[in-house]
C-alpha cells in the first residue's frame, strides 16, 4: 500500500529536521537537501520517496513546512530543526501579542522557565490563536499563553518569521506570558 501525503510528510520531516543521518542524507549549512539524494537514500525505505510525491507533499502541506529551491534541485524544512541550521532569517518587528499553544500540564514548568526551545533552535509562536490551539491540541489537553511580544520586541529580543509564517524567538521569559482569555 502507498504511503499517504501525511505519512510522508512526517517522514520528510523527520529526515529534513530531525534525523537525515538516519539514511545518510547529508544537509549543507542552510539544511538543503539535494532532492535526489532524498529519492536515491530512500529506495529501500518503508516509505520511499519520488521527486514527485516530494513536490506533491511540498505543494500540499497545510503547515507549508518545507521549500524547494529556486531551480527544484534542493528541499529544507522552513524551521523546527533540532540541529543547528542556518535558515537566513532576519529579525523583524512582531505583531503586538503572538501565541503559543502547549498542554496544560507543562504549565507550571513554562510559567517558571518561560518558553524554551526544547531542543529546538528556537520557541514557535503563532499571529493566530487557533493555529496556537492546533499545536497545542497534539499534545494533550490544550492550554494557550499569549506572548506580549511588542513588549519583547521593545526589549530588544530578537524575532524572526520563518518561511511559512511561523514567528521564532530564542525564549519567552517568564514575564511575557499571560494566559488566554479565551479558554
Amino acid at each position: 500500500m502507498a504511503a499517504s501525503a501525511e505519512q510522508i510528510g512526517r517522514f520528510l520531516s523527520y529526515l529534513l529536521r530531525h534525523r537525515p543521518d538516519s539514511i545518510g542524507l547529508e544537509l549543507d549549512v542552510g539544511g538543503w537537501a539535494r532532492i535526489d539524494d532524498l529519492v536515491r537514500l530512500t529506495v529501500t525505505a518503508p516509505t520511499p520517496l519520488t521527486a514527485e510525491t516530494i513536490a506533491h507533499v511540498v505543494r500540499t502541506n497545510d503547515k507549508q513546512r518545507y521549500t524547494i529551491s529556486d531551480d527544484g534541485t534542493r528541499i529544507r524544512a522552513n524551521q523546527g530543526h533540532s540541529f543547528a541550521v542556518e535558515l537566513d532569517l532576519v529579525a523583524l518587528a512582531p505583531p503586538p501579542i503572538l501565541f503559543h499553544g502547549t498542554a496544560t500540564r507543562f504549565l507550571t514548568a513554562i510559567r517558571e522557565q518561560g518558553l524554551l526551545p526544547m531542543g529546538r533552535q528556537h520557541v514557535h509562536l503563532s499571529a493566530e490563536r487557533r493555529v496556537a490551539v492546533d499545536v497545542g491540541r497534539r499534545h494533550g489537553a490544550v492550554a494557550v499563553l499569549v506572548v506580549d511580544s511588542g513588549a519583547m520586541h521593545a526589549a530588544r529580543l530578537p524575532f524572526f518569521r520563518s518561511a511559512n509564517g511561523v514567528w521564532l524567538t530564542a525564549h519567552v521569559p517568564p514575564r511575557f506570558l499571560g494566559d488566554d482569555a479565551e479558554q
